[in-house]
């Protein structure tokens, strides 16, 4: 490989690590500097995460500076190997990849790529009946080793998996030339290298029968039978065991002089294994999945591992075979399948070590010729791949770890991963292609149920079959455990199979089979056991929470513990797939997963528990509710709500951060207004509902404020707060002026004030505004002035120029009403001087709203529009959508009136994004506009 124009760079791992540019050998710098090369180097190619690396620097715990120093010691490398390359500048040889870095070499730069050339080459000429030519590769493989994989960077370089994985490399190609020297009668060839690699590895019977035998060979027969007699002793003092058979039969061969050549001819041909599991008769969807797999394996360099991972049930496995099935034909040496059993309640995780001696023995290694130890096992399993192309499956793994050794050395074998874990890992260190199996569309999962039972009297019901569908939840394994049990009742009707699954919603009780295993009760306990104690914990306490999907500070209160650690109980959730995050920042939980973890709370957690997480939960919410409306109060005056005794981690740096925490907790706090009115807790529920009004108010949802403000009206009747009576009814004046219910508005208001009275209570400033209000949308413009004309004085007494400019803006409305423009002018500019002195935002939003209302009044159309865009983009900096979809929709109106069609439509359809637009009756207004302006030739 060439570092600039002219220069050659070559890398060396396969002994001291080198590094040759252009004929120079490089100063490769301090010890950490060297280990981080090493392990580049001993990756050939593959990425290397930056946890990996930290882990190899340091033994002990690592200093907060760690990823820092790595990074450092890349850029230092970077800068060798290239000198005059730019800080911060990646170069040609070390590739930032995802999380870690990637050397970029070739067999003509990196010995190990070299050597593993060789080492494939001899393997096919082995097999193709060539032992002279295998020799000969073996050989020139073998001397590129100038000593032990990164010698001189000890302990590590006898250590680290990654060293030894290389080192049994060389082992496996050791007992290859070995082979190949004894077919053609020279194994006096491979002593030397076979000598050093029985001392490496001296519990390896293999290597030490293939010694044996050279030695004999060369005329050593003394040496052997000593030889023979140290490895014996060494096996019972270290393992407790005698030699095994192949050792046995090597020394027999010595005593009775047969150690000549064992065989000349053509070496019987490979096992081709064919171990794939049948793929569904009825598989059927997932074509964007497929499609994706395709085009990662067709793609140029593209990745050797495909890891699919879900939830349980998802159909993962399905998937694995069916892709294997149709890429197996591509890889003529054959297919590997194991079950990992990271997920099973009855057999422990399969081990590595299992796993590779299964796959040893199918690849047609004598079990006596089968090491004992991981690392010699890995090594031996990738040269027994090399230079072939074989698909292999790892189905049900539990971690990146499990698999790490069954991973082939090469790319030209197919590995396809199943796992209910993400293997984030695996991305990192493998370049593994990610492909996250969700849940089916409806059209596929009418396809899987539909599948297995054929024409019949199922497929004649359609309703039924999206009810049940809609039970399952399109969950596929629910989808095949209900297709088995109406396959073997035929004469029941769907719709009874619907009505019993839809009669216990939010329970498993319809999705058992006759094996307890394989219902989805105990696929979902296998994830549920492999989880921490407390991540177990809160996802029994799941269902508590009341919204369709929580954040990690919802869990956190609901569970009772910090931030931090809520934030590592949903990653731990979210890795073994119980939880999933289908928008940033919010978790939700498949439906029967949920059922699944009620039934576990009811059974493990105490009554007691359940109710003090329900308390934490209305709590935190009520805590967090009391600090966003804060950010939205349009006065100074203390909130009518109190933070109650909760408490909670969150802050809002304003009004914005505030209106997307209750778009994101709209239906959480809905569920538990009515949930608190349901339990007695009578304050809490019309605090909270307080809370919300004015996010209500500005985001245009007034239904909603409605129907919630009802059930905290009510719940304030039944606890006999009076106080909370008078704050709803003044709460529900504004939804119901919103909604053009003005009697309604009126009669809250009244109900609200008498109720004060009642208590003592003086009477708020803004309630008269609100009244002034009501009045304005009933064309009642001179009772609004005399009734605002009183309130000023108070106004400027207390000092709040937000309640002034207010006052100031409704003035301003009902003057330009009334024909008054001049009035209405200089009211406005009053209220936008307040309102930017105070830098209230929807105060100058308010306050360029109504100066286009005077402008237009005095037909000043031009100016108008203008004050109205200003208005419009004002109102979405004070997070106020839906005053800013009004002021547009006006706008539209005003375009349309002058002939400017098109760009009246793109102001009503502005508005309407803005809001929904079934609550308002603006938003309905400009449906209407707009389906009729759409609908036109």
């Amino acid at each position: 490989m060439r570092a600039e124009a002219g220069e050659t760079i070559g890398f060396s791992v396969l002994g001291s690590i080198r590094v040759v540019r252009a004929g120079t050998e490089l100063h490769l710098g301090a010890r950490q500097q060297r280990l981080v090369l090493a392990l580049l180097l001993a990756r050939a190619g593959s990425p290397v995460s930056l946890a990996e690396l930290v882990d190899l620097l340091w033994d002990e715990e690592a200093p907060v500076s760690a990823a820092n120093v790595v990074h450092r010691h890349v850029g230092v490398l970077r800068r060798l190997l290239e000198p005059g390359l730019p800080n911060r500048s990646a170069g040609r040889h070390i590739l930032r990849e995802l999380s870690g870095y990637r050397l970029r070499a070739d067999e003509e730069s990196l010995d190990l790529l070299k050597f593993r050339s060789l080492s494939r080459l001899a393997g096919r000429s082995l097999q193709d009946g060539d032992p002279e030519s295998a020799l000969r590769y073996s050989l020139d493989g073998l001397r590129l080793w100038r000593g032990r994989c990164a010698a001189g960077l000890e302990p590590a370089s006898r250590l680290h998996p990654a060293f030894l994985a290389v080192e049994d490399e060389r082992a496996q190609a050791v007992r290859e030339a070995a082979d190949a020297a004894e077919r053609c009668g020279r194994l006096s060839a491979v002593l030397a290298p076979l000598r050093q690699a029985a001392e490496q590895h001296p519990l390896d019977e293999s290597l030490q029968s293939r010694l044996l035998l050279a030695l004999a060979a060369d005329g050593r027969q003394a040496e052997a039978v000593e030889m023979y007699q140290v490895v014996r002793r060494r096996l019972a003092d270290d393992l407790g065991i005698d030699p095994g058979e192949e050792l046995r039969e090597a020394y027999d061969r010595l005593l009775h002089q047969r150690t000549g050549p064992a065989r000349t001819g053509s070496p019987s041909p490979l096992p081709r294994p064919a171990q794939l599991p049948p793929d569904l008769p009825f598989f059927s969807g997932r074509d964007d999945l497929i499609a994706e797999a395709r085009a990662a394996v067709a793609r140029p360099g593209g990745s050797a591992v495909l890891a699919i991972d879900g939830m349980p049930g998802i159909g993962k496995t399905a998937l694995a075979v069916h892709l294997a099935h149709e890429f197996a034909a591509g890889y003529p040496d054959g297919q590997l399948y194991v079950d990992l059993r990271g997920y099973d309640g009855r057999d422990q995780a399969m081990s590595p070590t299992e796993a590779l001696r299964g796959f040893l023995g199918s690849l047609g290694v004598p079990q006596q010729g089968i090491p004992a130890e991981l690392h010699a096992l890995a090594g031996m399993y990738r040269s027994s791949l090399a230079g072939r192309r074989l698909l292999i499956v790892l189905d049900n793994c539990r971690d990146a770890e499990q698999i790490r050794h069954l991973l082939p050395g090469s790319p030209d074998c197919l590995v396809i991963v199943t796992s209910r874990s993400r293997l984030s890992t695996l991305l990192t260190t493998t370049g593994a292609h990610p492909l996250p199996v969700g849940l089916p569309s409806l059209d596929e999962a009418r396809a899987a149920l539909l599948g297995p039972l054929a024409a019949g009297p199922v497929a004649a019901d359609p309703a039924a079959i999206d009810a049940i569908i809609a039970s399952c939840g399109r969950l596929p394994l629910a989808l095949a455990v209900v297709a088995a049990r109406a396959a073997s009742l035929p004469r029941t009707p769907p719709a009874q199979i619907a009505a019993e699954l839809a009669h216990a919603p939010g329970s498993l009780d319809g999705f058992g089979g006759d094996d307890p295993q394989t219902g989805l009760r105990g696929a979902f306990s296998w994830s549920y056991q492999a989880l921490s104690a407390p991540a177990a914990r809160l996802f029994r306490l799941l269902p508590i929470h009341p919204g369709p999907d929580i954040s990690i500070a919802g869990a956190a209160g609901l569970a009772g513990v910090s931030v931090r650690s809520g934030r590592a109980l949903i990653g731990e959730l979210s890795r073994a797939h119980l939880i999933s995050e289908e928008l940033p920042g919010r978790y939700r939980t498949h439906d029967l997963l949920l059922a699944y973890a009620r039934e576990l709370g009811e059974e493990i957690d105490s009554p007691a528990e359940r109710a003090a997480a329900e308390l934490r939960c209305l709590q935190f919410y009520r805590a967090t509710c009391y600090q966003a409306d804060r950010r939205l109060l349009t006065s100074e005056y203390h909130p009518l709500i109190e933070p109650g005794p909760g408490d909670t981690p969150l802050r809002f740096a304003g009004h914005g951060d505030a209106m997307r925490w209750f778009a994101a907790e709209r239906q959480v706090l809905i569920a538990l207004v009515g949930r608190a009115a349901r339990q007695g807790r009578h304050t809490e529920a019309w605090q909270l509902a307080l809370g919300m009004q004015h996010f209500f108010d500005r985001s245009g949802r007034w239904a909603e404020w409605t129907t919630t403000g009802q059930v905290a009206l009510d719940a304030a009747r039944t606890g006999g707060d009076l106080v909370g009576q008078a704050r709803m009814h003044r709460s529900l004046a504004g939804a119901a002026y919103f909604r053009g219910e003005h009697e309604t508005a009126v009669g809250h208001l009244d109900r609200a004030v008498e109720l004060l009275a009642r208590l003592g209570l003086p009477d708020e400033p803004r309630a008269r505004i609100n009244r002034a209000m009501i009045l304005g949308a009933q064309g009642r413009h001179e009772e609004v002035l005399r009734t605002l004309a009183v309130a000023l004085g108070p106004a400027r007494a207390v000092g709040d120029d937000k309640l002034l400019a207010d006052t100031l803006v409704i003035m301003a409305g009902s003057n330009a009403e009334l024909g008054r423009a001049e009035e209405a002018v200089r009211c406005a500019e009053q209220a936008m001087a307040l309102s930017r002195g105070a830098q209230y935002r929807l105060g100058i939003a308010e306050a360029w709203e109504v100066l286009g209302q005077a402008h237009f009044a005095r037909r000043e159309l031009g100016t108008a529009v203008d004050c109205w865009r200003e208005a419009a983009v004002a109102y979405q900096e004070a997070s106020a959508p839906a005053p800013a979809a009004e002021v547009l929709a006006l706008l539209g109106d005003a375009l349309a009136a002058t002939g400017e069609q098109d760009a009246a439509v793109q102001a009503w359809r502005e508005a309407l994004a803005l809001i929904p637009y079934a609550q308002t009756r603006t938003g309905r207004r400009l449906a209407g506009l707009l389906a009729a302006v759409t609908s036109r030739p």
